[in-house]
């Protein structure tokens, strides 16, 4: 999309506005979904359906303003945080979204999951005004605040990822000859579309193109084409189950390309180890956050406080499956946003301060990757580092790469 085109440079920051505490309290102004002692926020996840992996973000956002609400809300204030099951189907979605805002009056939603679930509702957040902040999806249509000044991402667009993807193949694999596995949704075409732009004027690398819908039991037989068309190179354009049965695939078929799989599908617990981790080693992805699997990051000070939040809020989760970290990282950032709005819990403030981090550091992102967003940057993270699969973890390699709208 031309809103989401990016360069490769540090992003320029914008200004932090930060109410004086003792102007909250004169500025005292609530919208729906707001009081002198409660906020709403709505929400809507997958915990059933095709992709019901994605479950696990939404129960860790629970867990989250849980320990909020433990250790005395935001400002004085409790979250009322509503999570609602969509199934990953968009007209559930609709249904649930206008629940959320017309019945239940929520101030905003928070971390709703899935490209086409967030499509689906994308207008309607827009001409009710109602915040539609840190989408759980990567589509770069999230960052165009000029048609939609109500909804932001939160995740390293697809676009930019899959560029990265593209010019490494480029630049690391001699005579490649490309297979692309592809979700047939807004999701996948992103992906596809940042991956068609990196590679450019060498496009006719990509020997073989095949889809799948997220209704299919699987895809072998997809994979099978792939094999057949001699492809070198497998770029895995999937949502976990079909990520997982991918690469499973590639292994009993003895097929030994070399593998980059999109960042959605990342998770050792719930991608790589159900893959089987013989058969995943040397797949490449791109990462923004601090894996809990990887040995690196073990006495880091973010991880020893995401394990111990984990244990006592969390204790039924698994330490691999990343959807804790996305689920951590994106409440703390929803958290302090609200926390910015003081006693003016209005629309429009959450959205003035979503739109006014300058280099925010947010716990679990890796080092050197931070949050800056502005009036006309909707983008909040725009830095990823490639890592490559290793053992039963992933190895991180390079530089961080740094992105910026054009």
């Amino acid at each position: 999309m031309k809103t989401s085109r990016r360069r490769f440079l540090a992003g320029a920051s914008a200004t932090v506005l930060v109410p004086a505490p003792h102007l909250a309290l004169a500025q005292k102004k609530y919208d729906d979904g707001a009081s002198d002692g409660e906020i709403k926020i709505g929400h809507t996840c997958p915990y059933s359906g095709p992709a019901s992996a994605y479950g696990v973000n939404g129960k860790a956002i629970v867990a989250f303003w849980d320990m909020i609400n433990d250790t005395g809300g935001l400002n004085g204030r409790k979250i009322k945080f509503i999570t609602l099951d969509d199934g990953y189907s968009p007209p559930k979605t609709v249904e649930m979204i206008r629940q959320l805002v017309e019945q239940e009056r929520v101030l905003c939603t928070h971390n709703t999951l899935g490209t086409a679930c967030n499509t689906a509702i994308h207008k309607y957040m827009n001409q009710k005004k109602v915040p539609h902040l840190y989408v759980a999806s990567g589509a770069s249509k999230w960052g165009n605040p000029k048609d939609f000044p109500w909804t932001m991402g939160y995740a390293p667009d697809y676009h930019t990822e899959a560029v990265i993807y593209a010019k490494h193949i480029l630049a690391n694999v001699k005579d490649a000859r490309i297979g692309v596995l592809m979700q047939n949704d807004d999701y996948g075409k992103d992906y596809w579309e940042g991956f068609k732009e990196g590679l450019g004027k060498e496009i006719d690398r990509v020997v073989k193109h095949v889809t799948f819908e997220v209704t299919d039991p699987t895809v072998d037989s997809q994979i099978i084409q792939l094999k057949a068309a001699d492809a070198n190179v497998f770029f895995n354009i999937a949502t976990p189950k079909f990520a997982a049965q991918a690469m499973r695939k590639v292994a009993d078929l003895n097929w030994k390309p070399v593998q980059y799989l999109n960042n959605v599908s990342a998770s050792v617990g719930t991608v790589m180890r159900p893959a089987g981790f013989d058969n995943v080693q040397g797949v490449i992805t791109a990462a923004y956050l601090m894996d809990p699997t990887d040995p690196t990051w073990a006495e880091h000070e973010d991880m020893k406080a995401f394990k111990a939040w984990m244990a006592k809020y969390h204790p039924t989760a698994h330490l691999a499956d990343l959807g804790n970290v996305s689920g951590y990282t994106v409440s703390f950032l929803m958290a302090e946003t609200l926390r910015r709005c003081g006693s003016e819990l209005t629309r429009a403030n959450v959205m003035k301060q979503a739109t006014s981090f300058q280099k925010f550091r947010v716990p679990m992102l890796l080092p050197g990757i931070t949050v800056s967003t502005s009036p006309t940057d909707y983008y909040p993270i725009q830095a990823v580092q490639l890592q490559r699969f290793k053992g039963q973890t992933w190895e991180l390699f390079g530089e961080i790469l740094h992105a910026e709208s054009s």
